[in-house]
């Protein structure tokens, strides 16, 4: 091959996003790329002229591995909005010269939705002035809401997390011979993905969750009021699992009834969190009832000692499968997981136009989600094998060894 490959991470950190950049440099350097560029956080990065030479950071099978089970974006990231070309050519002439300036080939970014709207507008730019480089997508998100994929890498280990976090808060939160409530705020924006993986902690060893509230059905607080009321008056205490992005008739999130800070950031997304801590005020002053709101948090995408094998290595496969096809001659497109079987469980990479996924919020199915607040078996064997097996961190001085992109 000529010329060099850049590489950059961009929006919410993953558990295994290191994992796909991973991918990326070693399947590059596999295949004859001389350089590896880094951008530090994201497109802004190379904007800023702040990017790294890998190869002088990776420098041997150790440091790959290493990466591979580092969590969160080795090279930073960052919520910027590329804005569209017309009016604003200047930010892509300046791009598409410091691409120039390194003798870039081929230009990855590793991301969900807003990450892939980059890739759209920057291929599509490429195409308008006869560029011959090639842009792909690398699909990463915990929210696991990135259409056309079967799931995203990210996503299992999240999932993982959860269902594991949440046995030791149903453990927990039953000890008791009076009842209590527990309410547990998850991720994952305006879908349901991952607050739908708190039901894989229902089990022979536990009890399970009470409920499930998903942001794709409305959320009806009189009837929550009502169930928490009846369940607790029989003496018995609750767990109950909710999205952060659950909204009321009116299309209000909850945690926007009770006072907040607003942040949103710049493609529009309202940073979500205090539904569970609204609720939990509510039964606490309404139906004195003593109630604890748990936000999981960023634990939910970082959390490297509970990495699911089968994440790990699906977002490695994710990354080398971009590198393949861009050497291959495919550009404006994005990696895309296939499910061909269940039983046993396989997934196969595919490629498919960036135009199909970009800007697009894949949503949990309705038939998915029951009504009595909870989830289908169906759901549930869909998530289940993509949080098999286990990858431990490297240990050093009893503690997991990271990789550091700034030592």
């Amino acid at each position: 091959m000529t010329g060099n490959v850049i590489v950059g991470q961009s929006g919410g950190p993953t558990s295994v996003i290191n994992s796909s950049l991973a991918g990326v440099f070693k399947t590059a350097k596999d295949r004859g790329a001389d350089k590896v560029y880094g951008m530090l956080h994201g497109i802004k990065g190379l904007l800023d002229g702040d990017y790294v030479d890998l190869s002088e950071k990776i420098q041997s099978y150790i440091d790959i591995d290493l990466l591979k089970r580092t969590p969160s974006s080795y090279l930073g990231s960052c919520r910027y909005k590329l804005p569209d070309v017309e009016g604003n050519e200047d930010t892509y002439v300046k791009i598409f010269n410091k691409l120039k300036e390194l003798d870039i080939k081929y230009f990855f970014y590793i991301g969900g939705n807003d990450s892939m709207d980059t890739i759209k507008k920057l291929s599509d730019y490429g195409k308008s002035i006869n560029s011959d480089i090639k842009f792909m997508g690398v699909p990463k998100t915990i929210d696991n809401d990135l259409a056309v994929t079967d799931h995203t890498p990210g996503y299992g280990s999240a999932a993982k997390y959860i269902a594991s976090t949440m046995k030791e808060i149903i453990r927990d939160g039953l000890v008791y011979d009076y009842p209590t409530i527990t309410i547990v705020e998850i991720m994952g924006r305006n879908a349901g993905w991952l607050t739908a993986a708190a039901a894989l902690a229902k089990g022979e060893d536990c009890e399970g969750v009470d409920m499930i509230y998903l942001p794709e059905k409305v959320f009806d607080i009189d009837e929550f009021m009502n169930h928490v009321k009846a369940v607790s008056a029989k003496g018995r205490s609750m767990v109950i699992a909710i999205s952060e992005g659950i909204k009321v008739a009116d299309g209000r999130y909850v945690f926007e009834l009770s006072d907040h800070v607003e942040f949103v950031d710049a493609f529009g997304h309202k940073q979500l969190a205090g539904s569970a801590k609204f609720l939990a005020n509510k039964i606490g002053s309404e139906l004195g009832i003593k109630t604890r709101a748990v936000e999981l948090s960023t634990m939910q995408r970082c959390a490297g000692h509970m990495t699911s094998r089968t994440d790990i290595t699906e977002a490695f496969n994710v990354g080398g499968a971009a590198v393949k096809a861009a050497f291959e001659g495919e550009s404006g497109r994005v990696v895309v997981l296939k499910r061909i079987s269940d039983d046993p469980y396989m997934c196969i990479t595919e490629t498919h136009d960036v135009h199909d996924i970009a800007n697009i919020e894949k949503k949990v199915p309705l038939e998915w989600i029951t009504e009595d607040d909870y989830v289908t078996e169906d759901l549930i064997r869909y998530i289940r094998p993509l949080i098999q097996a286990e990858l431990s961190p490297i240990m050093v001085d009893g503690l997991p060894r990271h990789l550091n992109v700034n030592m």
